[in-house]
């Protein structure tokens, strides 16, 4: 089965071909990040246009770079929800409107599965079941996940994903847009131990996350310094290693609360290097295995909606002809995948 699989959730039109047994032929990505620099954020008007202008060609490119025809796609996954409405309508109507025309089935895709699920494209893929920490822009969420559709949120942030307070943040030190990399970037020149941030939530049970009183002792402590970029790089430094130990703490005690042995590490977030060293580091201590998606799918792309679609469509899970986008949508509402799963190799 060839799946054509569409990400327009926010500002980064992903298009990608997956194989059942192949694997992924060809993948693109067209990045909207320096239209919103500008802006400190995205602009939800402008991000829908850019999808309508890049889609198409994208999709042709992809095509020719699968060396497949058209006529032998068996089935289109698109991004229906959650993301801005207006994105998500432009891949929904045009993933349907190519499955309608080219009498093939399609289906809509939870965002966050597709991130979930990107470490199971690698060929050293985590076995279910497994805890998944999803750190993004808009998300923090742990899930124990017995298969796929089969979630149990254990956690969620309360108010800011850690995706969001990175951002913030970085909008606070005039870093520019997207943040979380302007962070990373400024934190290697930091001095460790100039500053004291808390660890929120980390002193209470639970596994709930909460970073805007972060973010607040952020905005205090910048407002109380001088300004120097060595100042800036000394928050950043203290900013990211308080979000990277209260990720780390709450993965280490999700993992003893289930007794799993498997943490799969997914969303836009865990392409941070600090993270993923100290996540490694807890693993070893811990005795088990943390997975991550290779970096380059870390962020928002096309390949995860691809593979994620490949695997419902062959349980036989394509939906009726309608244009479907979903701002907001829990994951914990998803049905679960009718098993034997296929191979995916």
């Amino acid at each position: 089965m060839y799946v054509l699989g569409i990400e327009t959730s926010c500002d980064e039109t992903g298009v990608a071909i997956w194989h059942a047994n192949e694997g992924l032929l060809a993948h693109r990505l067209y990045s909207q990040v320096n239209t919103h620099a500008e802006y400190g954020g995205v602009v939800p008007e402008l991000a829908s246009r850019d999808h309508i202008k890049k889609l198409l060609p994208l999709i042709r490119q992809v095509i020719a770079d699968a060396q497949i025809s058209k006529r032998q796609i068996d089935g289109i996954a698109y991004t229906s929800g959650p993301g801005l409405i207006g994105a998500l309508l432009v891949g929904a109507s045009v993933a349907r409107s190519l499955a309608w025309t080219w009498g093939i089935p399609s289906i809509g895709i939870h965002h966050m599965e597709g991130h979930l699920l990107a470490p199971l494209m690698e060929s050293d893929r985590p076995e279910f079941p497994f805890v998944a920490l999803l750190v993004s822009g808009g998300h923090t969420q742990l899930i124990e996940v017995e298969g796929i559709g089969m979630y149990r949120i254990l956690g969620e942030s309360l108010d800011d994903a850690a995706g969001e307070a990175f951002d913030k943040t970085a909008k606070m030190l005039d870093l520019g847009y997207p943040g979380g990399p302007a962070i990373a970037k400024l934190a290697d020149e930091g001095t460790p131990h100039q500053f004291e941030f808390p660890r929120p939530m980390t002193d209470r049970p639970g596994l709930d996350f909460s970073f805007s009183g972060l973010k607040t002792h952020t905005l205090q402590t910048f407002a109380s310094t001088a300004k120097t970029r060595q100042d800036k790089a000394d928050i950043a430094m203290e900013f990211q290693n308080a979000v990277v130990d209260t990720l780390v703490i709450k993965c280490r005690r999700a993992l003893t609360e289930t007794r799993l042995t498997r943490l799969v590490v997914a969303g836009g977030v865990s392409a941070n290097r600090s993270m993923r060293e100290k996540l490694q580091h807890m693993a070893r201590e811990e005795n088990c295995r943390v997975y991550f998606p290779r970096l380059e799918f870390c962020g928002d792309n096309g390949a995860m909606i691809a593979f994620t679609g490949c695997q419902r469509l062959l349980a036989g899970q394509a939906e009726p002809p309608e244009i479907k986008a979903l701002p907001r949508w829990p994951i914990s509402a998803l049905r679960p995948l009718a098993p034997p799963q296929a191979s995916t190799a």
